[in-house]
């Protein structure tokens, strides 16, 4: 009423801008009252889609001022910042929700922040507005149309995948990019897969392939709650895989375990008949291993080439991480299985690492042939003696392990901890393995003579009742006497000769009891004096 203008604008923009920065109802009322213009009242619009003000643009867009082109812009703002009833008045106001204005769409994961030339929906389904999705699904929009939004290409001859940044992969459909700006709830997918097929391919892939290619386990989990097909491969013509070869290439655990939850095939081969464990080991991915193993794939199968899993990881350099991931899995209760023990047994495994704990669980399971032999005739006590695990050959062989059996080198478990360092500790094992159990048929040890080198008096006494032979040599032709005399057991000596050990025994090197103890360096030689009173 004294002459102020209305459409005079300051640096905070028109007096129209303010009232409805600041959610002034009347006071904006006033303002077109007194004749705001049209560069006035679009600013205030596009202010109120930013400030969620939805009365107030209702009241802008009832003054005739406002273009198309500023309403659509206004409504794409709107949704992408999520207000709803700002989205709901603008449509219900005459706003085209299918048409496109160019707008800045921005995303932490993936990473986005460009201008788009979009529609209401895409806006909101990038921007992760699930209320402003389903009413704009409710409107009975079209949802056929393609977006430029994807960061993920690959080569339809090979099958190779290339991530080409935001925006630059082929135009696909919004479900695509539900899938790679895929909203935590899954209620944004849910509702364009009712609008929208599943499983209609872009590019020779389902949104399964892609959901998985993203890593975007959540999404594949609402994917297969959907009815998406978990075997559907993706064919080339120089390659054929799964959604499991995908998850274990990629080294997405929680994805493979989504995958094998809906029942897909752990054993399923790719055109070179690699299997999803021969793809853990091939790139060297532990925790896919352990998901793998704890579900039951099986270890024993062999690609084209010949090889399994436990060979590639071998000439990958990863025997030890492939092992490790193994023996994990064993400690939790989940025994590898294994169809062919000979390409892969979880017993030689537990074995040649000497992994006491991992060993129990085998050997509790019960469902491994302790003696079974792999090619090269080693059984797993005999890899347990090689390696000098004492405490793991300990637990074969009081679980029943035999250590008679040759290897094709002619070698027994005894023969092998002959050569280890620890071989005074391997022979106290199978000692007691005679005196609790009285094994008397221990392929090459000889607990008496074992004993009788220790001094043991009370071992010797033991087996002497039990019925062991004091004058048989070993296989070095050694009598217990002469093994005691030589270690000056005088004690020892006394005691054997009371069983009837024969002091005039002569072995193929012509020694004696009586050579071998005058052979003895030490400061007190009971042995000798023993062995010459009994001579007299």
């Amino acid at each position: 009423s004294v002459g102020a203008d209305v459409n005079q604008k300051l640096f905070k923009g028109f007096a129209t801008t303010v009232a409805v920065r600041e959610g002034h109802l009347e006071i904006l009322k006033i303002l077109l009252k007194a004749g705001a213009s049209q560069p006035a009242c679009e600013e205030a619009l596009l202010e109120a889609s930013c400030h969620g003000q939805a009365r107030l643009a209702e009241l802008l867009m009832g003054s005739d001022l406002i273009r198309p082109h500023v309403a659509i812009h206004a409504l794409v703002t709107a949704c992408c910042r999520g207000f709803v009833e700002v989205v709901d008045t603008l449509m219900k106001c005459g706003v085209d929700a299918t048409a496109s204005h160019r707008e800045l769409l921005r995303s932490s994961k993936p990473s986005l922040y460009t201008n788009v030339d979009c529609t209401a929906l895409v806006a909101a389904v990038v921007s992760r507005q699930v209320s402003v999705v389903r009413l704009l699904l409710q409107s009975g929009g079209p949802t056929d149309i393609k977006v430029s939004l994807g960061a993920w290409s690959w080569d339809t001859t090979t099958g190779e995948e290339f991530r080409v940044g935001a925006g630059l992969a082929e135009p696909y459909a919004i479900s695509w990019c539900a899938v790679e700006y895929f909203e935590d709830s899954g209620a944004i997918l849910r509702m364009l897969l009712q609008h929208l097929p599943l499983e209609t391919p872009h590019y020779g892939r389902t949104l399964l392939h892609h959901a998985v290619l993203c890593g975007s386990t959540g999404a594949v989990k609402v994917l297969l709650s959907c009815g998406a097909n978990v075997e559907c491969p993706v064919k080339t013509m120089k390659t054929e895989f799964r959604p499991i070869h995908m998850a274990t290439r990629l080294g997405l655990s929680a994805t493979l375990q989504s995958l094998i939850d809906s029942g897909c095939d752990l054993n399923s081969k790719t055109d070179s008949g690699d299997t999803a464990l021969m793809i853990c080991a091939k790139y060297k991915h532990e925790e896919c291993l352990r998901v793998l193993t704890g579900a039951g794939a099986d270890f024993g199968l062999v690609n084209i080439s010949g090889q399994s899993a436990s060979s590639i990881a071998g000439s990958n350099q990863w025997s030890r991480g492939f092992q490790q991931a193994v023996l994990d899995a064993i400690k939790v209760g989940r025994i590898p299985k294994s169809s062919n023990v000979s390409v892969l047994s979880p017993l030689m495994i537990v074995a040649e690492t000497g992994d006491v704990e991992a060993l129990k669980a085998v050997i509790g399971s019960g469902q491994f042939n302790l003696d079974h032999q792999n090619e090269n005739g080693f059984s797993a006590v005999m890899v347990a003696a090689l390696k000098g695990h004492v405490e793991a050959f300990r637990l074969l062989v009081y679980a029943g392990a035999d250590v008679k059996l040759l290897n094709k080198s002619g070698e027994t478990a005894i023969t092998l901890s002959e050569l280890n360092q620890n071989r005074d500790l391997f022979e106290k094992v199978m000692l007691e393995l005679a005196l609790e159990k009285g094994n008397r048929n221990a392929g090459g040890f000889y607990a008496l003579h074992c004993a009788a080198r220790y001094g043991d008096l009370d071992a010797v006494t033991l087996l002497t009742r039990r019925g062991y032979d004091v004058n048989v040599p070993d296989g070095d032709g050694y009598t217990p006497l002469m093994l005691a005399a030589r270690e000056g057991h005088g004690p020892m000596c006394e005691l054997l000769i009371s069983h009837g050990a024969n002091c005039d025994f002569k072995n193929a090197k012509g020694e004696t009891a009586l050579s071998l103890a005058r052979k003895t360096v030490i400061l007190k030689n009971d042995a000798e004096h023993v062995i010459l009173n009994e001579l007299a």
